[in-house]
């Protein structure tokens, strides 16, 4: 058949009406009794303007395995050339272009043996010099401006770029076509209006604008954006001291969802005032502390001197805005001046000196010198002649212990000591009694020191009295006030303050003032007070004796008399008896004074033997009509006396005590 086709081809060359183009058209469309489908046409490309290697792709789907590839092309003349490059075990191959036809339009197409089966692909004509295809854009990088998306990857040539995103992977694409910004070698898209706070999915693919028969690149992977970071980590720190290091703890918050789709890691940078001190220097120039981090905590250690501690977050997009935490110089209340420095001495290998030049109360400096090991001696001359006198500086002594920078020695140096050049100001003086005053300062401030401040001196001293010296006291060279007593009313003082440094006395700040009248109402007032507190006391004293005897009434005791057994001292005491006498009651008549005759005998009675007495005296030594006729008196009489009978029977019935024993009484009537 392919002969025969052949044949025809050379019989009607001649005519105008019929080319070779048509009889290829008509051979590729013919396959050989294949079953086969068949592979669809080849492309041949340059991946960039500059190449001169093609690459040459198809597709074809079959499940055989042993599969090979024949490709064919010619130069598409009146009478073509076609030429072969078989035995191609893949769907693509690369081909240098002397191996081609570049320059001239060519028909290409591919022959594929499955098997048993040839299938033959359409042909494809073109030039090939024209035909360019970029590889597909790799590692693009990603940054926010503002709410505009910057996507940018590495390519030398400008192109037309198709981008598509979408917020979610249930939303649909949104598609965008513009051209790139050559910035060799990398290229520059930017995507506007989108929302800088919300992560987006993002493909691209890239087209040349220069070929005269560009095609458009494979897609790049999918590219997750995270939002941007709009606020720095929020960091806490804690401080521990440890043997002259400081361990600071550092913790912050987990950035937002949003801005960590993609992962987030932290670098943490260590910055120290000092340049070349231990841990911090290698070979002689500054070795920046940096960790990377994933974990939203971690632990350095810094020295004695001030550092600065960066924290910043890090995404696909960018950096996040750096929080910082200023970690100042250690603060000793204590702090004293040098004893002696190590500045005119060699230093060892892994120390170095610190000078903060200071100019106020925070240990903030001005200026900073560090010496090491490696300095010269220039380097010393050159410290001490820029060194102020009368001025102060916070010196450290720093070693290297185990990885970690420790602080040996930390003082106040002075290059050169002086008295304080001004008083202490706004020196005041209050006195709002008769004997006492308050006396308030301000500290000098350091620049006007001059030296090491070791204490104020206060003098007090009485104006009249002038022939009596001043009495001086030294105050903390911390202090700021005082209290003065024991002063004498209505007497005018004169008081002086001023700075003592290790060279002397400053400039002294004096003032006056006047103490008080004592004013005598006041005795009586606290005479009064206290009479007043004495007769609240006795008054609260019986009121609260009233309500414990209301609540708490005494229990009475019995009388237990006392007596002790001993021996009689005669036998006659224990023989002694009783005697009895009786007592007859006289009943009074009117007008008449009672007569009564009573004789009382020792003896002892009780109740009860007084009850049977008179129970027997009544019945005995009576006659009834002795009693009848006492009875029969005159009654008007009685009644007009019976008040003075009943009073004058209620005094004779009582007990008669005698020598501790009771007898009973009897009345009688005359």
């Amino acid at each position: 058949m392919i002969i025969f086709l052949l044949y025809l081809m050379e019989t009607f060359q001649h005519l105008s009406s019929l080319n070779g183009y048509v009889i290829f058209l008509l051979l590729a469309t013919i396959s050989t009794g294949s079953a086969c489908e068949a592979p669809s046409s080849p492309l041949c490309f340059r991946q960039d303007e500059d190449k001169n290697v093609y690459i040459c792709e198809w597709d074809f789907n079959t499940n055989e395995t042993d599969v090979t590839f024949d490709l064919y092309f010619n130069d598409s003349s009146e009478i073509p050339n076609n030429e072969k490059i078989g035995d191609i075990k893949e769907n693509h191959i690369e081909l240098g272009e002397e191996r081609l036809i570049v320059t001239l339009r060519v028909d290409m197409w591919v022959k594929a043996r499955a098997g048993k089966s040839i299938c033959t692909s359409p042909i494809w004509s073109g030039i090939l010099q024209h035909t360019v295809k970029y590889e597909p854009p790799q590692n693009i990088n990603v940054s926010w401006l503002r709410n505009d998306l910057s996507l940018s990857w590495e390519s030398k040539y400008p192109s037309v770029a198709e981008v598509w995103f979408r917020k979610d992977h249930t939303e649909s694409w949104e598609k965008r076509l513009m051209n790139t910004t050559n910035k060799a070698p990398m290229q520059i898209l930017l995507v506007v209006n989108l929302l800088k706070n919300t992560a987006y999915q993002v493909q691209i693919r890239q087209r040349s604008i220069q070929a005269a028969n560009p095609l458009w690149s494979d897609w790049s992977p999918v590219v997750m954006v995270p939002a941007e970071f709009e606020q720095p980590p929020l960091v806490r720190s804690t401080t521990t001291l440890l043997n002259g290091t400081r361990q600071v703890n550092l913790t912050w918050e987990r950035m937002p969802q949003a801005a960590a789709v993609t992962g987030v890691t932290y670098i943490v940078d260590v910055t120290q005032s000092f340049l070349r001190c231990p841990c911090n220097t290698v070979g002689g120039t500054r070795k920046k502390k940096s960790h990377n981090i994933k974990l939203n905590r971690h632990t350095v250690y810094v020295s004695y001197s001030a550092a600065n501690i960066t924290v910043i977050a890090r995404n696909a997009a960018g950096l996040s805005p750096p929080a910082v935490v200023h970690v100042p110089a250690a603060s000793a209340p204590d702090l004293k001046t040098c004893d002696e420095t190590m500045l005119d001495k060699k230093l060892k290998k892994h120390v170095c000196l610190e000078f903060y030049e200071l100019q106020d109360a925070d240990l903030i400096p001005e200026r900073v010198w560090c010496l090491t090991s490696e300095n010269t001696t220039n380097k010393r001359k050159e410290i001490k002649d820029n060194m102020k006198d009368y001025t102060r500086y916070l010196y450290f002594e720093h070693k290297c212990q185990d990885g970690k920078p420790q602080t040996r020695k930390m003082c106040l140096y002075y290059k050169k000591e002086g008295v304080p050049s001004k008083e202490p100001q706004n020196f005041m003086t209050v006195s709002d009694t008769h004997d006492s005053a308050d006396l308030t300062w301000k500290q000098i401030s350091y620049e006007h020191l001059r030296g090491f401040l070791t204490h104020y001196k206060l003098c007090t001293v009485k104006i009249n009295s002038q022939s009596k010296p001043p009495e001086c006291i030294n105050k903390s060279a911390s202090a700021t006030k005082h209290h003065l007593k024991n002063l004498t009313p209505a007497t005018k003082y004169n008081v002086t303050l001023a700075g003592v440094t290790q060279t002397g006395e400053g400039p002294v700040a004096m003032e006056s003032f006047t103490t008080l009248r004592e004013k005598p109402f006041n005795v009586w007032i606290s005479f009064g007070l206290l009479l007043g507190f004495f007769l609240f006391s006795i008054f609260c004293t019986v009121v609260l004796k009233r309500i414990k005897t209301k609540v708490f009434p005494p229990v009475p005791k019995p009388v237990m008399p006392d007596f002790s057994l001993r021996p009689p001292e005669s036998e006659e005491m224990w023989e002694r008896k009783e005697e009895v006498h009786e007592v007859t009651l006289h009943r009074l008549i009117p007008d008449q004074k009672p007569v009564s005759e009573a004789t009382v005998l020792k003896g002892e009675w009780d109740d009860e033997a007084g009850r049977q007495a008179e129970k027997d005296g009544c019945c005995s030594g009576e006659s009834d009509d002795e009693r009848s006729s006492v009875a029969s008196g005159d009654d008007t009489l009685r009644k007009a006396d019976l008040k003075g009978l009943e009073q004058v029977e209620t005094e004779l019935a009582m007990l008669i005590y005698r020598n501790g024993l009771v007898f009973d009484v009897k009345s009688e009537s005359l």
